[in-house]
């Protein structure tokens, strides 16, 4: 496992999505990871998998404290008061006294941000959240949230096909994690003529090559969902091999 180094902090470079993973296949999955492994996991509390993903931990016998866990505040809950309250429940729920990670999952206009974080800089002080971050946050929306806390991580979509230059270039001059979420393109790089080129150059698949290019770049994590032994175990699968700068530049002209 490679690591990004954030707030001198070590966050591993891949980790577990749980999007849509729901009863025992998202219990399954977690435990499986975890005994392969990983040691990041993703969920939010609008996924509806919290006790699951909790489950999962609790039966793999990994530490909680090995694990770095995200999870996320829907916008129906950014009132003081409920993040407050939907985070109490999801320590409950992930039968934890700590998460690593708490973001407000999209951005809203009906809650002020000062508000929003000033119950997560609260959940902070406590002990029982250790950093914060957005979700879906564009560049100046990042900026502002800066005024009224410490940014860990913006979690987006960010994949070969998709270009996220801005947010990337923040994430290295504020020093936070950009986490990628649906890196795979929803399995669309599996077809990739480009991608298939250069893993067959390293005996990898054109996902592994598409996870690469991201985990490879400074502040970057990933974090694909998969559920079976063979796929979380090609997904982590990356760390053997390296793309030169040349393979990372033909990977990168893919945007649109």
């Amino acid at each position: 496992m490679e690591y990004q180094t954030i707030k001198g902090e070590k966050v591993p470079s891949l980790g577990l999505g749980t999007y849509r993973l729901t009863g025992e296949a998202c219990e399954r999955a977690v435990e499986r990871a975890l005994s392969m492994g990983y040691r990041h996991v993703d969920t939010a509390q609008m996924y509806g998998n919290e006790a699951e993903v909790g489950r999962g931990i609790a039966a793999s016998g990994v530490d909680c404290t090995e694990i770095f866990l995200t999870t996320k505040v829907w916008p129906d809950d950014f009132a003081h008061e409920r993040v407050i309250q939907k985070t109490r429940e999801s320590l409950k729920k992930l039968g934890t006294d700590r998460i690593d990670l708490l973001l407000m999952h999209w951005p809203s206009e009906r809650v002020p941000l000062e508000e929003t974080l000033g119950a997560m800089r609260g959940l902070q002080e406590e002990g029982s959240v250790l950093h914060v971050g957005v979700s879906n946050f564009s560049p100046a929306l990042v900026e502002e949230t800066s005024q009224y806390a410490e940014v860990f991580c913006n979690q987006v979509e960010y994949h070969p096909y998709r270009s996220q230059d801005a947010l990337l270039a923040q994430a290295r001059e504020m020093d936070y994690l950009l986490t990628a979420y649906r890196p795979l393109s929803r399995g669309g790089v599996e077809d990739d003529t480009t991608l298939q080129e250069i893993g067959e150059a390293h005996g990898k698949s054109a996902a592994q090559v598409a996870l690469r290019w991201l985990v490879q770049q400074e502040k970057v994590s990933a974090i694909p969902k998969a559920t079976g032994e063979e796929h979380l175990g090609a997904n982590l699968n990356v760390f053997d091999f390296e793309l030169s700068a040349e393979e990372m530049s033909r990977v990168s002209s893919l945007r649109h």
